[in-house]
């Protein structure tokens, strides 16, 4: 099984070794961080809270729109190949369990994710040290960058789904975006641990660095949407599977 997975993320990773997502992946960060950072120099006399002001700017338009927009883009492209290229007959017949060739997908979208909160802190911090933060970087950052992360796992398995059953590249990206937005209301309303794209917003602390969470239930509604979205994949292409015979 462990044989089947490799093969799987390594023919996932040879179909996006040039693939233009990267792009989005160094520009979008870079443009929150940009503004984020500008906004946060130009009030400095109001946001008087160092680092967890600065953060307070970095994480509100990425992790509304920026974050959920580049999952969004990358899931499409994942499933580029089999909808442009009409490629299901080889992709449904790879000699390879359909969960496999999902987990191959997920997991490449799970590792742009990673790395794209890896440079989004890093910018966090080049970035407050240019603005002349001198204090010590937060303790708490760790935290928030596990929480995120979990949270942008959710948002990749949602739009995956979107993603396979929706042909079209730029339908899933407005769902992504549209989601990420009405992420905003929810949590506003205290309902964002019940909504999927709201779990990024909520464990990266997105423009309340202060707020506490509810960490267990962080995990368990994250979990959940994790395992329900996966399922909902594997048995898309399982009925897709069955059609194609």
């Amino acid at each position: 099984m462990l044989t089947f997975y490799i093969r799987a993320v390594r023919a996932e990773s040879l179909k996006l070794k040039r693939s233009p997502v990267w792009l989005a992946f160094f520009s979008l960060p870079i443009i929150s961080a940009f503004f984020g950072t500008m906004n946060y120099t130009l009030n400095i006399g109001v946001l008087k809270s160092e680092w967890y002001s600065l953060w307070s700017q970095h994480t509100f338009f990425l992790c509304y729109l920026f974050m959920p927009a580049l999952i969004g883009t990358y899931c499409s492209y994942l499933w580029r190949l089999e909808h442009t290229r009409h490629n299901w007959n080889s992709f449904l017949t790879a000699p390879l369990p359909l969960s496999t060739l999902y987990l191959g997908k997920l997991t490449q979208a799970v590792r742009v994710s990673v790395l794209a909160n890896l440079w989004i802190f890093l910018l966090f911090y080049v970035c407050g040290r240019l603005a002349g933060i001198r204090s010590p970087f937060p303790r708490e950052a760790l935290e928030w960058y596990l929480c995120g992360t979990l949270g942008a796992v959710v948002i990749c398995c949602v739009q995956l789904l979107f993603s396979l059953m929706i042909r079209s590249f730029a339908i899933p990206v407005g769902i992504a975006l549209a989601g990420g937005i009405f992420g905003l209301y929810m949590t506003n309303r205290d309902y964002g641990m019940n909504y999927p794209y709201s779990l990024y917003c909520m464990g990266m602390r997105a423009n309340n660095p202060n707020m506490e969470i509810h960490i267990p239930a962080l995990l368990v509604n994250s979990a959940g949407y994790i395992l329900v979205f996966a399922a909902l994949s594997i048995f898309y292409l399982r009925v897709h599977e069955r059609a194609a015979d």
